[in-house]
């Protein structure tokens, strides 16, 4: 069985038809694409199938607004003048992403 999530999530049962596709992209995304599956251990239609698959299955998450509320350090100073410098800090900073065995590396 191939090494895919799409296996692993149990979205084929071994006997599934497929359809094939032809998709066009620019020289630097189809670099950046295949060396990305690369990474993941997978083959680049594997990879495009994926993201495919991912978007399709996850529905669309409503982002809450309150989570621009308490972004970067506001002591003593004037947020509206200094929002951008705020936002940029807080999307600098160190974030964690779970991988798929449990394990998060640094961002």
């Amino acid at each position: 069985m191939p090494n895919s999530t799409l296996y692993w999530n149990g979205l084929y049962d071994g006997a599934i038809m497929m359809s094939r596709t032809q998709i066009t992209l620019d020289n630097e995304t189809h670099r950046r694409a295949r060396k990305r599956a690369a990474e993941l251990g997978v083959s680049f239609a594997e990879y495009i199938r994926n993201l495919v698959v991912r978007d399709l299955v996850s529905p669309g998450k409503a982002t809450d607004p309150s989570i621009l509320f308490a972004l970067g350090r506001s002591v003593a100073s004037d947020v509206a003048e200094n929002k951008d410098a705020m936002i940029a800090e807080a999307f600098a900073a160190p974030r964690t992403v779970s991988l798929r065995s449990g394990r998060t590396r640094r961002r």
